[in-house]
């Protein structure tokens, strides 16, 4: 019997250690710079773009504030601030479009939101969410520059 519970012992000691091995591919330097827990993952904030109260139907004067909204994109990723966008299809919630910030607070992100010169009209109007995902999102955006044929506005 004694036989037994010691091996029995044995044999959770060795499954426990497999169960927890650590990850070979491990690299500290990367997830120190993304900011990285141990899971590799870290906070963001998830931003949904709807159709705003505004109203604005002039041509011109919409050109302009979604030109400004784009610049506002660029500048922020630049910033390393916002690290994916894009539009969303049509949808019964009015919803146009997804911002993740790389900020762990949504008070951090509204003041970066405010910035937006399609939000600051009411042409777009934001729902902010915490999210909690991968640390090595924002390592795309340099192979996007690689593949966009095209520039918006």
């Amino acid at each position: 019997m004694k036989r037994l519970i010691l091996i029995a012992a044995v044999l959770t000691c060795v499954l426990t250690a497999n169960a927890q091995s650590d990850n070979f591919k491990f690299d500290q330097a990367l997830a120190t710079k993304l900011g990285a827990d141990d899971y590799g993952m870290k906070r963001y904030v998830l931003v949904m773009l709807k159709t705003g109260t505004a109203g604005i139907t002039d041509k011109k004067v919409v050109d302009s504030l979604f030109r400004g909204h784009f610049s506002n994109m660029q500048k922020l990723t630049g910033e390393g601030k916002l690290v994916v966008a894009g539009p969303i299809g049509k949808n019964d919630k009015n919803y146009r479009g997804i911002f993740i910030l790389n900020v762990p607070k949504v008070e951090e992100a509204r003041a970066l939101v405010d910035t937006d010169p399609a939000v600051k009209a009411g042409m777009l109007d934001a729902d902010l969410f915490p999210w909690y995902g991968s640390a090595a999102l924002s390592e795309y955006l340099p192979y996007h520059d690689k593949v966009q044929k095209r520039k918006t506005f």
